[in-house]
């Protein structure tokens, strides 16, 4: 008998963000479950900066927290700063972030995974695959085991053949310290998978004690600091660290052209491409040679240990290139290295190859979740891992794909991109990437998707009780305004102060507060409005998101009118085995597209790139539409 239990009902590869996800979410659904990775102490690592969130990131980690995922949750046990970002824009921009204790985060991370029931975890390296025609059935470790199971999740990250540069120094590795994963790559190709490389990079780590920060600029947290999870397990931070921020200069840029003929970017041995939206120094140097600085921002790693993370300089330059130049940056003129940056190469698969569960088209059974998928970010990774972990158990239990459409959610923008677009370099999400975005706000992602995952036995109930609660106080808030009428001389001194039009006869406190020139504060300070607060025990987060929908209405009621009509075209379904070769009138490059991808949906179809309007229209007369 094996050592394991006969049969695993998932296991997933890799303990990264998505691979904590991913075994979290199976294990919680009921499946039996097995974590491997190639370190124990470091489930959950923070490879690279010290922080989750951002610019749409930050909606993707609340929406993770909606579906029952634990990322906000860990987030905010363990941040030492919080931002809500974008707050003079719209409410679709603002992007909540937080800075985090890296060490904390990945112990927490590791206690609430061994804390899950149905969830093993062991340490070992998966060598290879195990196969059964087009279906898989296991894996295979550096012991020698064979562990069998229904479904397998790969969650490699930049582990799978990964290469590490600095400066002309090449070694194997997945990130600095840890071996790289070889094996798998192999096994898939030889499976008939499409494979590529890619490359990300990571600043240098310094010592605090070495850094003067009165030559920086302070940059505090939020003065009342939110949180990123909707449930009542967390509480925001009632103290803070703070980060800094300077900049580079020409003497810094000379210096580090100096290094660019050992540069392994520019002498050709790293071919792969980076991520666009992150380039490393050298790379902002040669791009931007007009550009006389560059920002660094100075990120505390946690509070208890010196380590600052040096955001802003990403590089693969040799070592004394990095110390040089970076000693005649301000603040950080005796600066003293606990590591140097480094660029590491890595194999992906192009997301092409899956189906929206992320199970791949090609191997039954077989899901893949994170960088393996192309893309780059904690965020994105985590998000992919949850949703590849409900299919896997889903998978296992005979039960319906769990799918996100666009309008529903970032991680449905995120995954329909990467697996009807695909990706030649590290996929970033952003907030343009989303045509709903007014709808997909960070604020309402428990209203969109706690229903949702609550439906399928993930989110709890007592999750879905807060959800119901939010819903049903917001909505009486609205409907009060709508009914309640202030009078013209009552409203009138308020208008005349922010060089608003004056009324002559009373208005609905709802068109009142629609009003741009008014702050909801104005609305806020009427005796009755603030009696109906009061009775009701309306709370910040109702407040919020009753400005939110009375302010944003139009807006609002335009992005659900546009999903409506374009929802037909979702529920129109192609065949999985339908030739696009017997369809004489789309074009040739369509019909190697779709032939490719093999859409499962018009609108799917309609979003690739290559088919057109008319090749859309033709394929829904073949389809009998």
């Amino acid at each position: 008998m094996s050592i394991f239990q006969s049969k695993y009902d998932v296991i997933v590869v890799g303990g990264g963000h998505a691979g904590s996800e991913a075994a979290a979410a199976s294990a919680n659904l009921g499946a039996k479950t097995l974590l491997i990775t190639m370190s124990l102490q470091n489930i959950a690592q923070m490879s690279c900066n010290p922080a989750m969130g951002g610019i749409a990131k930050g909606q993707i980690v609340r929406e993770i927290d909606a579906l029952g995922g634990y990322s906000g949750i860990i987030t905010d046990k363990t941040a030492i700063q919080f931002k809500m970002l974008n707050k003079s824009k719209g409410p679709a921009m603002w992007s909540p972030r937080a800075q985090s204790d890296r060490m904390q985060f990945a112990a927490a991370w590791r206690w609430q995974l061994e804390n899950i029931p149905n969830l093993d975890m062991y340490q070992d390296s998966v060598t290879g695959l195990l196969f059964e025609g087009d279906t898989i059935i296991g894996v295979k470790t550096s012991l020698g085991l064979k562990i069998y199971s229904k479904t397998v999740i790969l969650t490699a990250g930049t582990f799978l053949n990964g290469l590490i540069h600095i400066g002309e120094k090449t070694f194997g590795g997945g990130r600095a310290g840890e071996s790289a994963s070889k094996g798998i790559t192999e096994d898939l190709v030889a499976m008939g998978f499409e494979s590529g490389r890619m490359k990300t990079g990571t600043p240098p780590r310094v010592d605090a004690r070495s850094l003067d920060f009165s030559k920086m600029i302070e940059q505090p947290g939020d003065e009342n600091p939110q949180k990123f999870s909707f449930s009542s397990e967390t509480q925001p931070l009632q103290k803070q660290k703070s980060c800094y921020m300077t900049y580079t200069s020409t003497e810094v840029h000379d210096l580090l052209r100096e290094g660019f003929d050992r540069s392994p970017m520019f002498t050709g041995r790293i071919q792969s491409i980076g991520p666009r939206y992150c380039p490393s120094i050298e790379d902002k140097i040669d791009r931007f040679t007009t550009k006389e600085r560059h920002q660094m921002f100075i990120e505390p790693e946690g509070w208890k240990t010196n380590e600052i993370y040096v955001n802003g300089f990403s590089t693969s330059l040799p070592e004394d290139i990095q110390a040089s130049a970076l000693r005649k940056v301000s603040g950080f003129e005796n600066v003293k290295f606990l590591r140097f940056g480094y660029a590491i190469e890595y194999d992906y698969f192009p997301p092409t190859q899956l189906k929206y569960s992320l199970e791949t088209k090609l191997i039954k059974n077989l899901f893949f979740a994170g960088q393996i998928n192309g893309t780059t970010g904690y965020e994105e990774a985590a998000a992919q891992g949850i949703i590849a972990g409900i299919n896997a158990a889903h998978k296992t239990q005979e039960k319906d794909a769990f799918i996100l459409n666009r309008n529903e959610a970032y991680i449905g923008v995120l995954i329909d991109d990467l697996i009807t677009k695909g990706t030649d370099e590290p996929y970033r999400m952003f907030t343009s990437r989303a045509e709903y975005r007014t709808l997909l706000r960070q604020d309402n992602a428990d209203i969109r998707l706690t229903p949702k995952s609550y439906n399928i036995g993930l989110a709890s109930e007592e999750r879905m009780k807060r959800v119901e609660e939010k819903v049903y106080k917001t909505k009486l808030f609205v409907d009060f305004l709508k009914k309640t009428s202030i009078k013209a001389e009552d409203i009138n001194p308020i208008l005349e102060s922010k060089n608003s039009a004056l009324v002559n006869q009373s208005m609905k406190m709802f068109k009142f507060a629609t009003r741009p020139q008014l702050n909801f504060n104005d609305v806020r300070e009427f005796p009755l409005v603030k009696d109906f607060i009061e009775e009701n025990n309306i709370d910040q987060d109702i407040i919020e998101q009753t400005e939110i929908q009375v302010k944003y209405s139009g807006y609002i009621e335009k992005e659900l009118s546009n999903v409506k009509k374009l929802a037909r075209l979702e529920t129109v379904k192609i065949p999985a085995d339908f030739n696009y070769d017997i369809v004489s009138s789309i074009s040739t490059e369509a019909k190697q597209k779709l032939t490719k991808i093999k859409p499962e949906t018009i609108a799917q179809a309609s979003r690739i790139s290559g088919v057109s309007p008319s090749d859309i229209s033709i394929l829904l007369v073949n389809l009998g539409v």
